[in-house]
């Protein structure tokens, strides 16, 4: 790879004529005629030929294909009848003063079939660069059109699954744009803890679960009779009036399997919902039963999800990138919590936690007010925060959650239909901050799928990074913003 030669810089106005494209040096094939007229400023040097004549010759640049933060160093050149006759050298010679305007050697590679010839530089250039030598190599009078050769990808075909058209969460406008960000990782090869109710059998679900573990340590609770066990099995959380506090009767949620469902349900297979992470897969980790549960299993569960020692339990054979954790309490986060979760962070493992449905301040929610963990708030088909979510300055990013009060406006994903013990697979519609964590987590195994050395920190620095405002806005603590799945693939590249 050859060394860029400096190049000396001036600004002068030039005509757009021979300039085609996009100027803000994003993706999109933007091909407009050559005739533009409307005047622009960019930096030409101090011995490139006038565009003004470039645009006397009809030379077309595309530059709608270059991205920023990616370099280019091979060009579709088509030349002029007189040109395309002559010599590779003169060829070449053409366009040497725009090469080495640009600080670079250019040589020709071939010719193909439509005609154009394929010229490669010695060294890498910026998007802006790259522009600069095209429009420069307009102007040599020997070039009807250049463009840059870009590389393509296969493009994620859209999901035939059967209800995905009502996942607005990924396609809406107040969505993650998670289509976006499948052109770049499907999560291949991550694995997503999901701390929660546990799992129920499900066709749209089974082939991306792996084995997990039952932390309940309560075996009344657990329904299961057996304390901890290797059976992640959701058992029903359903409890009767006058119990678990509560002055009213309620069926079981399965709310693990719809969680697990968000995050990486089976995609492209003709029915029901797709995932976020449709090639990531789940290890299911029981740790809430009937009327909660405890801290301390819960603790123990973040150890061994992050791929921990905990005495009496078998290790983790697969370690999580991102454990998901769509529960939360009042209080203070605690000494139990922080170590856990400061010891799964250690081992590379991101913790995404829900902010709380209690309409207040996160800093009052644990462990949604625990260090290193990333914490969730909840948005509407609106792009407004929910209503039931909890906000301020602890809140680190904001996902889809969904609000069920308007009509498709839940978020959808894999549930039970059994009212208290495992009856058939459904689907069904849900609200929360717990709807929005696995969204994040989702989009954390894209991440570590696309670059698996990432660490916490810098995970939760680049989804920071990959989030736009909220369409609906918000004045109440959102953090960074709402979590754009595209737009974070599309910046760690590849």
């Amino acid at each position: 790879m050859g060394v860029k030669r400096p190049r000396l810089t001036r600004a002068m106005t030039l005509s757009t004529a021979a300039f085609v494209g996009t100027c803000s040096l994003v993706g999109g094939l933007g091909v407009f005629p050559a005739t533009a007229a409307a005047p622009t400023t960019l930096p030409v040097t101090s011995d490139a030929v006038p565009v003004s004549q470039a645009a006397a010759h009809s030379a077309t640049v595309n530059v709608g294909g270059l991205e920023a933060g990616t370099t280019y160093d091979q060009f579709i050149v088509t030349y002029k009848d007189s040109a395309r006759t002559a010599t590779k050298q003169s060829r070449v010679q053409s366009l040497a003063p725009a090469a080495r305007e640009a600080g670079v050697g250019m040589k020709e590679l071939r010719s193909t079939a439509t005609g154009a010839h394929i010229v490669k530089a010695d060294a890498q250039m910026t998007a802006k660069e790259a522009q600069q030598f095209m429009v420069d190599a307009a102007g040599s009078g020997t070039i009807s059109s250049i463009e840059p050769d870009v590389r393509m990808t296969i493009a994620a075909p859209t999901p035939n699954d059967s209800r995905y058209g009502e996942q607005w969460d990924f396609t809406g406008s107040a969505g993650m744009r998670t289509p976006a960000a499948w052109n770049y990782s499907t999560g291949s090869g991550a694995v997503v803890a999901v701390l929660d109710t546990g799992i129920t059998n499900h066709s749209d679900l089974n082939a991306n679960i792996l084995p997990g573990y039952d932390f309940v340590s309560d075996s009344t609770a657990a329904r299961d009779g057996n304390g901890r066990d290797a059976n992640p099995a959701d058992q029903g959380d359903w409890f009767n009036a006058g119990e678990c506090g509560s002055g009213q009767s309620s069926s079981s949620s399965w709310h693990g399997t719809h969680v697990a469902g968000t995050i990486a349900a089976v995609t492209g297979n003709g029915k029901g919902v797709a995932g976020v992470a449709p090639n990531a897969q789940v290890v299911p980790v029981r740790v809430l039963a009937k009327c909660g549960g405890m801290l301390s299993d819960i603790a123990d569960a973040i150890v061994w999800a992050s791929g921990g020692s905990v005495p009496g339990v078998p290790s983790n054979p697969n370690p999580a990138d991102a454990i998901n954790m769509s529960l939360g309490g009042g209080g203070a986060c605690g000494t139990t919590y922080q170590n856990a979760i400061n010891s799964a962070v250690s081992r590379g493992t991101s913790v995404v936690v829900a902010a709380g449905n209690e309409q207040q301040n996160a800093a009052n929610s644990r462990p949604a007010n625990c260090s290193n963990v990333i914490t969730v708030a909840a948005s509407n088909k609106s792009g407004g925060m929910s209503w039931y979510s909890n906000y301020g300055s602890l809140v680190d990013v904001t996902a889809p959650g969904g609000d069920t009060s308007t009509a498709g406006g839940g978020i959808l994903s894999t549930l039970n239909s059994g009212r208290t013990t495992p009856g058939a697979e459904a689907y069904a519609e849900y609200q929360g901050t717990s709807m929005a964590t696995p969204h994040v987590a989702g989009v954390v195994a894209l991440m570590r799928a696309q670059n698996p050395g990432m660490s916490p920190r810098t995970v939760e620095s680049s989804l920071k990074a990959g989030t736009r405002a909220l369409p609906g806005g918000c004045s109440m603590g959102c953090g960074a913003g709402l979590v754009d799945a595209g737009k974070v693939l599309a910046n760690l590249g590849g």
